[in-house]
Order: structure tokens, then C-alpha cells, then sequence
């Protein structure tokens, strides 16, 4: 969930030139294989009986696939791209966890865009009616259509399930995905592996900075919470002349609402809405995916040996605190003003781009973008605000609660003629699904304790202990992981880092021994008289 604008902007970019498919270019090395981008037609609504217009109308669906490793009775790996675009998941067909899988059992891999993001939108705007259709029920009702009519060019037969093992794989809000088609659409859908998947939602996630506070290096963290108690002090005092001087020191004076400011300082971190920089989230194992910026954040604030100029800008503030220093405040603010700021681009700070999240006419834009995507869905069915803890150390200023975020979905989608969002979002709906005791027959879920969403997913510290685990219902906890990390790979599972290495060989156990017993589920689903349709 939550794509920073830097990290996503990157994968893109550097996935944009798409050329053959794979199976056409064996000769160039896996990690530098683009795809051929194909085009499916997709119901823009699949249950009518909602009473929406578009009853019986298509759009184009765009989708990528590699059979490279396939051979005639393998399977079929169904990618789920998530809240981006097509081509920012190729890694996970080049040297990912799809090439893990397709290798290990001579299967065909394939990318379907979710509807609404990448080039793959019903409509050529995003009005509040017009994303009337962008629902789980929706998205994963694409999922099982799209199995049962695809077709890929230049290999023979007949891949459609359910005559064929279709097994999905999704990481973070693509993993709830994945999750919630098995078990709507088992009898067609074969098998799935949730990675990292919110499959409990709520509207208030301050439990996002948990993993932060816990696994990060200590004395930073210690010192981001003093220094945002001790701005909050002064916000309570509304101690004015304080307040502007602090937010000088970040060069962030412009920002006058104390959510925008707080966020922006938050953003190396991690903050509400979309942040620009490379957070926790985006650590990873592989060096060539992940970034270790948080790190280097942290190390400017635990500067113990920081310039002159910089350390006297910890006593700054002694004034407001009785002669008490900020310790790592003036590396806190030096790291903001030489590293966040000039990731907005435009050097306004206040604009919508950037940290000024008070202008109603940006967010009322209906330019289709997976931004405002990603903000309908949380407003009208995910919430997970992510919102400042109530008691405890913070690392994010309490000025930020839900109220915040929820501002934004009133501001950016006004009443429609059939369709309106809720007044808050409807979590119930998304639970229904099965939350913390979310069970389907060949569905595994796997986990990182260090990941930022792990309170929302299936090992949640929230989520019931005993759970029985077993080939039907596998589920992995990687001690020292992050936001599915298992997503990654690097052509050699022998030669990957212990926890990762061993998690990938788990998964492809799993998914070998559904496969063992795929004929006979067949047999059994055609001898029970039900038909597949190849068009609903």
C-alpha cells in the first residue's frame, strides 16, 4: 500500500521502453527483458444488478506475459499489479518471484493492470461516478474473468482456467487482492500466495510507525520523538513565535496549516497521503529495488560528530524547553532542507505536488492518475489513515489524525448523480471478506515482522494465535522482513540471504504440492456438472 511518488516515478521510468516478449528474446539478460504490452476487453461491471450504467460495455485492460519457462500442463502465475501500472512490476516476471515460480515448475507469467491505474481505465476521466466502479468486488471479479478468456499470443492451447492452474500472487493491497479472488472465485482460480496483505482494514492507522519504533536505530528514534513532543508542546501552548521559528529552521515557514508542515518533516520517515521520499516501506534485501535512505536520514540525526553549524541549532529552541537542547535537531533540519525540499520539484512547497495539502480545487481534479485512484478506494472501502498515535512516543506530530486524510475525500470526490462516498470509510465492506480469520484452500499468506502494514495482515499482532496451518492453508512469519520482500529475487535462490532464500524455497514447495493434486481437482469440478462460461 502507499507508493512513494520517487519510488514509483523510478520503477516506471525505467520499465517504459517495452519491447517482444519474453519468450521472442532469449538472448537478452532476464533483469534488462521488457514485454509487449497486450490488451484484453474487461467488463466495466460485472454485476449489473447493481443498477450502475455501463451494464453491458467493456474497457481495455492491459497485460504483460512471459513464457520463457513454460512447457505444455504447466501453470499459469497471475501477477497482480496492484495500485500501479503494468510495467512497474516487471521485475517480478524478469528476476522475481514469478521467475522463482515459473523456473521451479515450467509455468507461463502474466501481469494484469488493475482497472483504474496504469493504461487501464474505463474512462477517460475519474469522476465520483465514473469510479463507481473501481471496488474490490469489482477488481477481483476482473481477475476471474480474465482467467477464464486469456489468451496469449504465440503459445498453443488453451491456458484458461479452470482447465489450467491459474495461482495468484500479489504483494500489499494486490496480496488482499489475491487473497479475496480465491476465496470468491475458488472453483476457477486454483491457488494464491498474499504477500504482505491488509486483509483487516481500519480507518485510523497509526500502527504504521510501530515496526520504525521498535527496529529502528534507537537513539533516532528517540530523538524524532522528543523533538515532536516538544513541538506539540508548543502547539498546544499555540505558542505562535515558536512555532514559525521551528518550522524556519526546516525551511518550511510557507507551510501554514501544522498537518502540512508536520507531514513534511514526517516524509523521509513516512507520512500521511503519498510521500516523496524512500521510507522504511521501501527498504529491501535487494539493493537493486529497495533504498537505504532511511538510514542515512537517521544518520544525520544521530550525528555525533556534525559541524559546528549544525550541532548549535540543537540548542536553538532552548529557550521554549527551559534551557533544555533538542539533541539531533539540527541534523533533523539540515536533512530536510538538503534532501526532502528538492524532491518537489516546483519548489512550492505549498502546492498539492508537495506538502500543501489545503488547495480543494487540486484534489477535485478528475485527471485519471493512480493517485487519485488509490485515494477513492481508501475513502470509500480501505481507510488506513495513517494518523499520529493517541498515547505513547510518536514519530509523527499528534496534530495529524484521521481528519486529516478524510478532509481530501470529502474536498476531492463531491456527490455524483449515482454514486457518492461515504462519510467515512466503509471498512465493514472490505472485512467482509474474512478479516483476521480470512481462510481459502490453497491460499498461503506470508509475513515480515518489520513490515509498516504487518498490524493489518494475517500475522498481526491483532490477528488470533491459533490458527492451524497446513498445505491447504501455509502460512510463513520471515523474522528481519519488510513489506513483501519476498517479491524480489536475483536468479539464484541458493545464493539469496538466509530468511529470503528460505522463504522462496517454502514457496515453491507449496505451490508444487497444490500442483500434485490439481487433476483430481479438476476431475472433480468437471464431474460435479458445473460449466465455465467463457464470457459471463
Amino acid at each position: 500500500m502507499k507508493v512513494s511518488k520517487v519510488l514509483g516515478a523510478a520503477l516506471i521510468a525505467a520499465n517504459s521502453n517495452t519491447v517482444q516478449a519474453d519468450h521472442q528474446t532469449r538472448d537478452i539478460p532476464r533483469q534488462d527483458v521488457r514485454y509487449e504490452a497486450h490488451y484484453f476487453q474487461q467488463k466495466i461491471n460485472h454485476f449489473p444488478e447493481n443498477k450502475l450504467p455501463y451494464a453491458h460495455q467493456n474497457f481495455t485492460q492491459r497485460y504483460y506475459f512471459d513464457s520463457s519457462y513454460y512447457k505444455p500442463g504447466g501453470p499459469v502465475y497471475l501477477y497482480i499489479s496492484g495500485e500501479t501500472s503494468g510495467p512497474s512490476r516487471f521485475s517480478n516476471l524478469q528476476t522475481g518471484i514469478i521467475q522463482i515460480l515459473m523456473e521451479a515448475t515450467n509455468g507461463l507469467g502474466v501481469i494484469l493492470e488493475n482497472r483504474y491505474y496504469g493504461a487501464s481505465y474505463p474512462f477517460n476521466t475519474s469522476t465520483t461516478d465514473q469510479l463507481a466502479f473501481l471496488t474490490t468486488a469489482q477488481t477481483i471479479a476482473d481477475n476471474s474473468y480474465f482467467a477464464q478468456n486469456a489468451v496469449f499470443p504465440g503459445v498453443e492451447g488453451d491456458l484458461t482456467a479452470p482447465g489450467t492452474p491459474w495461482i495468484l500472487y500479489g504483494g500489499s493491497l494486490a496480496g488482499a487482492q489475491t487473497a479475496f479472488s480465491i476465496k470468491q472465485y475458488g472453483d476457477v482460480l486454483y491457488g494464491g500466495i498474499a504477500s504482505s496483505a491488509p486483509i483487516h482494514v481500519v480507518v485510523g492507522y497509526p500502527e504504521w510507525y510501530n515496526p520504525i519504533q521498535k527496529y529502528a536505530p534507537q537513539d533516532c528514534v528517540n530523538r524524532i520523538n522528543n523533538i515532536v513532543d516538544k513541538f506539540d508542546a508548543l502547539v498546544k501552548k499555540n505558542n505562535k513565535v515558536a512555532i514559525e521559528k521551528f518550522k524556519a529552521l526546516f525551511g518550511l515557514e510557507v507551510l501554514t496549516d501544522h498537518r502540512d508542515f508536520a507531514a513534511a518533516i514526517a516524509d523521509p520517515i513516512g507520512n500521511p497521503g503519498t510521500y516523496l521520499s524512500n521510507t522504511w516501506q521501501e527498504l529491501n534485501w535487494n539493493s537493486t529495488y529497495g533504498s537505504r535512505d532511511f538510514f542515512y536520514f537517521c544518520g544525520n540525526i544521530t550525528d555525533i560528530d556534525a559541524p559546528k553549524d549544525i550541532s548549535d541549532v540543537d540548542h536553538s529552541m532552548s529557550i521554549y524547553t527551559d534551557g533544555e537542547p533538542w539533541p539531533g535537531l539540527g541534523g533533523y533540519a539540515n536533512y530536510i532542507k538538503q534532501h526532502t525540499l528538492p524532491l518537489c520539484r516546483s519548489g512550492n512547497y505549498n502546492s498539492n505536488d508537495c506538502w500543501g495539502r489545503q488547495n480543494r480545487s487540486a484534489w477535485a481534479d478528475i485527471t485519471n492518475s493512480a493517485s487519485r485512484s488509490y485515494l477513492y478506494t481508501s475513502c470509500t472501502e480501505q481507510g488506513a489513515y495513517i494518523d499520529a498515535p493517541k498515547e505513547g512516543p510518536s514519530l509523527l506530530s499528534r496534530v495529524i489524525d484521521i481528519s486529516y486524510e478524510q478532509q481530501w475525500c470529502t474536498w476531492a470526490f463531491p456527490k455524483g448523480k449515482y454514486n457518492k462516498i461515504p462519510s467515512s470509510p466503509d471498512v465493514n465492506a472490505y472485512n467482509s471478506f474474512g478479516d483476521f480469520n480470512f481462510s481459502a484452500d490453497r491460499l498461503a499468506f506470508i509475513d515480515g515482522d518489520q513490515d509498516v502494514w504487518n498490524g493489518l495482515c494475517y500475522h498481526s499482532p491483532l490477528a488470533p494465535s491459533r490458527r492451524q496451518t497446513s498445505d491447504l492453508h501455509p502460512e510463513l512469519f520471515i523474522t528481519g522482513a519488510g513489506h513483501h520482500w519476498d517479491s524480489s529475487g536475483i536468479l539464484d535462490v541458493q545464493a539469496e540471504p538466509q530468511f529470503i532464500r528460505e522463504a522462496h524455497l517454502w514457496e515453491i514447495r507449496t505451490v508444487k504440492k497444490w500442483l500434485r493434486e490439481f487433476e483430481s481437482w479438476k476431475s472433480s469440478k468437471l464431474s460435479s456438472g458445473r460449466r465455465y462460461a467463457r464470457t459471463f
